[in-house]
């Protein structure tokens, strides 16, 4: 399975591939069944399905690889537009959004960091504005250290914005340990970037071991854990926890992926659990559904099996 998890996070990157996959009539039912669409139109009709549904959402407008200051600005402007569309629907208050800073800027050049601060600040006032909340995604490891510091910056204005951890990554149970206080929103996920022996976990069986062991100190913390996982077995180890932290139902929730388990999703939120689904949009989606095979190589059936069936 690494080997197989390796191979996929190549193709992520590889051009060549891209052009291939993007330009193959096939390709075009599992995009359509695991991306919300490439417009905000389609983001909000998404949403407003999940909404019906009981689920609520947070919505990432895809795009990473950001070379340029204007495409950082371009992307900014992309999600003002999308608080104010998600206000004007009377849904700010079942969805958030979820931003990558390297997609507002965070590694362009010597500013990066301030380029993509002040983009994120922005994308913040306008979700104070209308009710909402935003989540800071996390990307490979080189730049962990720059988003928890960016995350903290933002904090000191919108103490809600939420930040993700990944578990497969060793400095992560110590990262919990600083994120788990009073007001704090962490999304824990496992991780899916191609990272060396030297900084994570790459057996499985240790990343979900690592996966419970931050669990548990979320769950024993103040804040308010995000569990981000489609494994049934890691599902009933949260709720296991929470129970056993006394947490009230409204205290923790449950994340899962568009077009991944849907059935599962809507059984959780039956049980009063509260279920929030990722829901991406945008051109940029190559990279994003080929990192969610990576993530875990078993999501190949649900992809596979997209191809001959909508259930």
């Amino acid at each position: 399975m690494p080997v197989l998890r390796e191979a996929l996070l190549k193709i992520s990157r590889s051009k060549v591939m891209k052009s291939t996959v993007t330009h193959a009539p096939v390709t075009r039912r599992v995009v359509d069944r695991y991306v919300a669409g490439e417009t905000t139109d389609d983001a909000l009709r998404a949403t407003r399905a999940l909404a019906d549904a009981g689920l609520t959402v947070t919505i990432d407008h895809l795009g990473e690889d950001t070379t340029k200051r204007e495409q950082a600005g371009a992307t900014t402007d992309a999600y003002l537009d999308l608080l104010a569309r998600l206000s004007e629907a009377g849904l700010a208050a079942t969805a958030e959004v979820s931003v990558k800073l390297s997609a507002i800027g965070q590694l362009l050049g010597a500013h990066g960091e301030k380029i993509a601060t002040e983009n994120a600040q922005l994308i913040c006032e306008a979700a104070l504005e209308v009710g909402t909340t935003v989540t800071v995604d996390m990307e490979d490891h080189t730049t962990t250290d720059s988003t928890l510091g960016i995350v903290a910056e933002l904090r000191r204005d919108y103490p809600w914005v939420g930040a993700v951890l990944q578990a497969y990554l060793f400095r992560t149970e110590a990262d919990c340990e600083a994120l788990a206080g009073a007001g704090s929103r962490v999304r824990l996920c496992k991780g899916a970037y191609a990272e060396p022996e030297s900084v994570a976990h790459t057996d499985p069986a240790e990343i979900d071991r690592a996966y419970v062991r931050c669990l548990k100190i979320l769950m024993s913390g103040d804040g308010y854990p995000m569990v981000a996982t489609h494994d049934p077995r890691l599902v009933e180890i949260a709720v296991a926890l929470a129970e056993r932290e006394h947490r009230a139902k409204d205290s923790f929730e449950l994340q899962m992926l568009y077009g991944i388990r849907p059935s599962e999703q809507a059984r959780l939120a039956w049980l009063g659990h509260r279920v929030r689904v990722y829901v991406p949009y945008g051109t940029d989606w190559y990279g994003y559904l080929v990192r969610r095979l990576a993530e875990k190589p078993s999501n190949m059936r649900f992809f596979a099996h997209s191809l001959i069936s909508r259930k």
